[in-house]
């Protein structure tokens, strides 16, 4: 007797009762329930991803229908009629793949057969991917799809109902397959190794699970391939390495791990897809486990690299990637844009002070430690300006150089520096003394330290200058931040001399504004813009008289003057042609 040749595993394995579907409960229980009180509709729609059990189920309900000793309504799977469905030629059952059968002919032969009598009670037809049928196929098969012969039931399956017409849909009792859990996949396939004998390696289970993305015949399809090769060779490693490449900033780890991992044959596209599932894995980790379809260990592990990444860094990372792999499409070279992509990611942590840094695992309280060392870093890196400041200060005299250490120490000491004593005064110029301002750190300048010229100049850019009163936004809005001295007072040039008293008026309320952002009183002196040792070198303006205190407008509360009324032809007419008269008739 000659050999039977080897069958894959998802089709030795293929479901023969609606008790053996993995996962779609809620259509095997209504089907059954139809087979059992006689209630089996004209038309089926079974709709979802690949793998899921769509046309296994289809064949399982002809078996039922025609089964000679139905129980419970399952098939038996004994009689001759339950025979000739599995074996796949029974005249009762006929299977169409719309994929290579989506022309109107084809659709009109079925029609034309569909009233011929066949041997058992019940004549089935399975259309697979009926979203595949063209225009015309799909409208020659609406009027027998609605009003079939009694003896006719039509099960359409389809992996995009949303391609599917609506007249169509209408028709049909619409079932949706689900993707399979991840440990409901592993139960399978742990009962799928163990009938078969397969004697698979360790940790290949759980890679099928993994590569099976809740598809049972993509998971089977796997383990077959496993088993063959006896081997398993798992991308995890080379996924782990990326993430802690990602996570110590390590641009040369990055670039090793894909560099390996292409080396080793896998496509940019896949490895960019495979490290975007990790990382939603690690998202997922830390936010809801249980839908993490990974053993415990990997679970922790991925929670952990998610603890040390943060999750702003894992959630940019995602969209990062995701951007990049729709760009492969069209690009020359895959690997490139990942590269790239990767790259991109851990420049922007490290100017953004992200998590791609180097630094100890996670403790319990891992997140509170994360926070508390990017600020210290804040701090360090203040200090160090300082310092350099002090270093300029050396020939400034000793009261320079006090205030100088003064303020070094209270910023070592992690309070708020010292503020220093009122500007000299000069030249009719009145003094502004600082006041002590919040201890609390702000963003801008961390811990009460005073803000820079930069961060001045940014600030007043990004909206502060809008927010000031109309009088002193009318009087500073010509005006620029020129320089911060060693003291700690802001040097604000306005073009000219009558310019600078106007403005004194309203000095301090840009002072209180100043203080409301950067959470310490910033002193500021006025100067005019031709004064090159105050203003910072800067080029004279004109010595025009600024506006009266009556005049000064803010023109962003101007209203827009009335439209004048439009002209007639008639008027036009007369000014084009002068002497012209206008004559009533």
């Amino acid at each position: 007797m000659a050999e039977l040749p080897y069958q894959s595993l998802y089709r030795r394995y293929r479901p023969q009762r609606f008790s053996e579907v993995r996962g779609q409960d809620h259509v095997t229980r209504a089907l059954r329930n139809s087979v059992r009180q006689g209630t089996v509709s004209h038309a089926y729609l079974f709709s979802g991803p690949r793998g899921t059990g769509k046309t296994s189920t289809a064949r399982i309900l002809a078996k039922a229908l025609n089964c000679a000793a139905p129980v419970d309504g399952e098939p038996c799977g004994e009689c001759e009629s339950c025979l000739a469905v599995t074996a796949g030629t029974s005249l009762d059952v006929h299977e169409l793949d719309a994929a290579s059968n989506n022309g109107v002919d084809a659709m009109r032969d079925l029609v034309a057969r569909a009233a011929l009598g066949t041997p058992g009670r019940w004549k089935v037809y399975i259309v697979d991917e009926v979203h595949m049928l063209s225009a015309a196929a799909s409208n020659a098969l609406l009027k027998t799809l609605e009003e079939p012969p009694g003896h006719v039931v039509f099960v359409l399956a389809t992996t995009d109902p949303h391609k599917v017409l609506d007249t169509i849909k209408s028709r049909t009792q619409h079932f949706e397959f689900r993707l399979l859990a991840g440990e409901m996949l592993s139960v399978l396939l742990k009962d799928v190794s163990a009938d078969a004998g397969l004697g698979l390696p360790g940790g290949a289970i759980d890679l099928a699970v993994r590569r099976g993305h809740g598809s049972a015949r993509d998971a089977l399809s796997f383990l077959d391939q496993v088993a063959a090769a006896g081997v398993v060779e798992d991308e995890a490693e080379t996924l782990d390495d990326l993430i802690e490449a990602m996570v110590e900033g390590d641009v040369p780890g990055l670039l090793t791990a894909v560099a390996t991992a292409c080396a080793a044959g896998l496509d940019p596209q896949r490895l960019g897809g495979e490290l975007l599932a990790q990382l939603r894995f690690a998202f997922l980790a830390t936010m809801a486990p249980d839908l993490v379809p990974l053993p415990d260990a990997a679970r922790e592990r991925a929670a952990e690299q998610a603890v040390r990444l943060g999750t702003p860094a894992v959630v940019r990372a995602m969209e990062t990637i995701g951007r990049a792999l729709a760009d492969m499409n069209e690009a020359l070279d895959p690997r490139i844009l990942l590269e790239v992509a990767l790259i991109g990611l851990v420049k922007s942590d490290e100017a953004v002070g992200g998590g791609a840094r180097p630094g100890p695992r996670p403790t319990a309280d891992g997140a509170a430690a994360g926070a508390g060392a990017r600020a210290d870093e804040a701090v360090l890196a203040r200090l160090e300006q300082i310092e350099r400041r002090l270093d300029a200060l050396e020939a400034g005299g000793a009261d320079a150089r006090s205030r100088g250490r003064a303020t070094l120490g209270a910023v070592r000491a992690g309070a708020p520096p010292a503020q220093t004593g009122p500007a000299p005064a000069d030249s009719g110029q009145p003094s502004a003394g600082p006041e002590p301002g919040p201890t609390g750190a702000t963003p801008a300048t961390g811990r009460g330290l005073p803000p820079s010229r930069d961060d001045l100049v940014k600030a007043w850019g990004d909206g502060l200058l809008s927010s000031l009163p109309a009088r002193a936004r009318a009087r500073f809005r010509t005006g620029r931040f020129a320089q911060v001295r060693e003291d700690g007072v802001a040097v604000f040039a306005v073009p000219n001399e009558p310019h600078r008293r106007m403005s004194e008026e309203c000095r301090r309320d840009v002072e209180d504004a100043l203080e409301r952002h950067f959470g310490v009183r910033v002193p500021i002196r006025l100067v005019v813009e031709a004064d090159p040792a105050e203003a910072g070198g800067g080029s004279a303006a004109a010595a025009a008289p600024p506006p009266a205190d009556d005049d000064v407008v803010d023109i962003t509360e101007l209203a827009d003057a009335p439209a004048a009324p439009a002209a007639r032809p008639e008027d036009r007419l007369l000014e084009a042609f002068p002497g012209a008269e206008e004559v009533e008739r």
